[in-house]
């Protein structure tokens, strides 16, 4: 996919703030049953707000395309409040104005290997990498919004939803992303009747099914987009 001009670094601050998506396209259309392909897909091992990120959506079908990561509100005059606006918290993303609409309406799953969060190691952060045990794909529940300028330019941006962390990610930061289960798809898709049944999804993943383990200070900067941002510290 193609990565988007503007990079933003957000390192420390968020939760989702940092991921990395490392599949070809060969396995998220096998994975996820993909109907219709949108945009480009090349793995891609640091990936930073501002950039365009891998999602599928259903629209007559599962969809994959590109959606900017920063989500900018139908209503807003202003593009770059998108800067602002990478995650949603669990807690009130049905409420906020800026992403109940989506919520309710526009829901995705965002194709990831992992995610980095930074652990405080005396004065410095060093960064970690979080990836499931036994998979090399998991689904981040996103949300999604289109926005129109007045001369007709038209951005399709998104947030990731996070929510409270557990047990294995907690000593290094409070949040982390809401990771969606296969079986549980249809569930997230499902536009047909109330949103409480999409809300139940937004729990903590559980903490035996990820790792989590040390990678290199290369990862500090978004420039950096290598496998060995992925790699154990020593490994």
């Amino acid at each position: 996919y193609r990565p988007a001009r503007r990079l933003i670094c957000l390192r420390g601050r968020n939760m989702c703030g940092r991921f990395a998506m490392t599949v070809p396209l060969s396995t998220l259309i096998r994975e996820f049953g993909i109907e219709r392909t949108d945009c480009d897909v090349r793995p891609s091992y640091n990936i930073a707000p501002g950039r365009d990120i891998v999602a599928i959506v259903h629209d007559d079908g599962k969809v994959l395309t590109a959606f900017r990561w920063g989500l900018v509100p139908f209503w807003t005059k202003d593009p770059s409040t998108g800067s602002r606006m990478i995650n949603a918290r669990a807690e009130s993303v049905a409420e906020k104005p800026a992403f109940r609409q989506a919520f309710r309406a526009r829901r995705c799953l965002i194709a990831a290997s992992g995610f980095y969060e930074w652990k405080k190691d005396g004065r410095e952060k060093r960064p970690v990498y979080i990836r499931p045990k036994t998979a090399d794909l998991i689904c981040l529940a996103g949300v999604y919004e289109f926005w129109q300028s007045a001369d007709g330019r038209r951005l399709a941006t998104c947030a990731i939803i996070t929510t409270e962390a557990n047990s294995l990610i907690r000593p290094v930061h409070d949040r982390m992303p809401v990771i969606i289960r296969k079986a549980d798809h249809p569930l997230w898709f499902d536009r047909s009747g109330p949103v409480r049944g999409a809300q139940m999804l937004l729990t903590p993943y559980p903490d035996d099914e990820l790792e989590i383990y040390n990678v290199s200070g290369k990862v500090n900067s978004p420039v950096n987009d290598s496998p060995e941002c992925i790699q154990r510290e020593g490994g």
